[in-house]
């Protein structure tokens, strides 16, 4: 396998957990989203959307983080990073949604950058937009792991789920753009869990080849 992805990709991030809870290796492929490496005709050329994490499996190329993880699962069952019961398996997609299509869409690199080169947005009301929906996102969650008897150590019950594969990254990010936090002390318990699993700790950015300060 091939993953094509950036260091400070939460997307990308998500992956690389799933893959690493899962022992599977792979190819990491740098795809510097700075440098605009994603608009490059060899990387359009296989991914239509121009966005990464890009998974290559035996010449196909999955997209879509959420897609990809959940291809993952089925297809190496063992860790399994959605529980058996429907009821369970709904919980921890819809906590992963609320935060990679209600948070993430809002604050991405390229949103960002539309805010600032298009809409002429101070570099200060760029970082305040991005603040408001990630501490008030955080809040929704917060409210979900709280208030539910399934939150265990992770997410749902004691062991790595796909919602913990969404959530660190997302926390990743709110620490290096000063988000507020102490409004979301269950999704920070959960969050420093989940860093002292192995897993997660290869995962992170400062561990990746292409990492810089």
């Amino acid at each position: 396998m091939k993953l094509y992805n950036y260091f400070r990709s939460s997307a990308s991030f998500r992956v690389r957990i799933a893959l690493e809870l899962k022992g599977l290796s792979y190819d990491y492929v740098p795809v510097h989203l700075v440098k605009n490496e994603q608009l490059a005709p060899a990387f359009a050329a296989i991914s239509p959307e121009r966005l990464v994490p890009l998974l290559e499996v035996e010449g196909r190329h999955l997209s879509q983080s959420l897609a990809i993880i959940e291809y993952l699962d089925e297809t190496h069952p063992e860790p399994a990073l959605l529980p058996a019961d429907p009821l369970g398996r709904a919980r921890v997609r819809a906590l992963a949604q609320d935060i990679a299509c209600e948070i993430h869409p809002l604050n991405n690199l390229r949103v960002l950058r539309y805010l600032v080169h298009q809409m002429s947005v101070s570099e200060e009301a760029k970082n305040a937009w991005y603040r408001h929906w990630v501490e008030s996102g955080l809040e929704a969650v917060e409210r979900q792991l709280a208030g539910s008897a399934a939150t265990g150590a992770y997410c749902h019950g004691d062991a790595p789920t796909l919602a913990d594969c969404v959530l660190v990254p997302q926390i990743f990010n709110a620490q290096r753009f000063d988000c507020r936090l102490d409004h979301v002390p269950t999704v920070m318990r959960v969050f420093d869990h989940c860093m002292q699993h192995p897993a997660f700790q290869a995962a992170q950015p400062s561990s990746c080849p292409d990492a810089q300060s």
